[in-house]
């Protein structure tokens, strides 16, 4: 059996610092442009719709009207949602920072998880990222997030940060209304997401020097 390379792994003892980045809630503001087309599906003002929220969207009674996949698919299909998203302020800016010193941005986002309209939205998530000059090198459509590697993740989902903890995986909390009761690090803003990178990225550095790796 092959065993699966570490991000820090590559032939010719080439290395990358791999930052896995998700999308939704840490990049683009979903919850802001979400809230005003729930509020249009629904036919309520959006001042009804409290923008503390939990997983799951509980307080906006979304079962009234289909649940909360109706809306996704409402949102997605009809009012190009993840086009229309405003990115959340400094994200796009770090970023180009971060991948101008030489780490890798590995984007993965768990989008697909809502059948028959995946096409619509792999075209507008590239496409928003092309809009806002985002860098990336990967874009991974995945639910295991652990399963495509990084050093270092930026999550806001708490299962998911759950998850790629208990896996080993170092993760920083992007901090929402969602993500309150989990423990640090932490970010509150993208420039303490680029102060904890690279406190990250000069720790990985170091290692990878000693192991004589190149790129590092």
């Amino acid at each position: 059996m092959t065993k699966r390379r570490s991000s820090k792994q590559r032939l010719g003892k080439t290395a990358r610092f791999v930052l896995g980045v998700d999308l939704d809630g840490v990049v683009a503001d979903f919850y802001g442009r979400l809230r005003g087309i729930a509020a249009e599906y629904l036919g309520v003002l959006i001042e009804t719709l409290p923008e503390k929220i939990r997983y799951g969207l509980p307080e906006w009674k979304l079962s009234k009207a289909g649940g909360y996949e109706a809306l996704h698919r409402f949102a997605v299909t009809q009012r190009d949602l993840f086009k229309q998203l405003d990115p959340l302020p400094g994200a796009p800016a770090v970023l180009r920072r971060l991948s101008a010193k030489n780490i890798r941005i590995r984007i993965i986002t768990h989008r697909l998880y809502i059948k028959f309209f995946h096409l619509e939205t792999v075209r507008q998530t590239t496409e928003w990222l092309d809009i806002h000059g985002i860098p990336y090198w990967d874009l991974c459509f995945m639910k295991d997030k652990a399963a495509v590697g990084a050093d270092l993740y930026i999550e806001d989902s708490p299962s998911n940060v759950e998850a790629l903890r208990e896996g080993g995986h170092p993760t920083i909390v992007f901090t929402n209304s969602t993500n309150l009761g989990l423990p640090g690090p932490r970010a509150d803003s993208w420039d303490e997401v680029e102060r904890l990178v690279l406190q990250e990225f000069k720790k990985w550095r170091a290692g990878a020097k000693k192991k004589g790796l190149s790129g590092a």
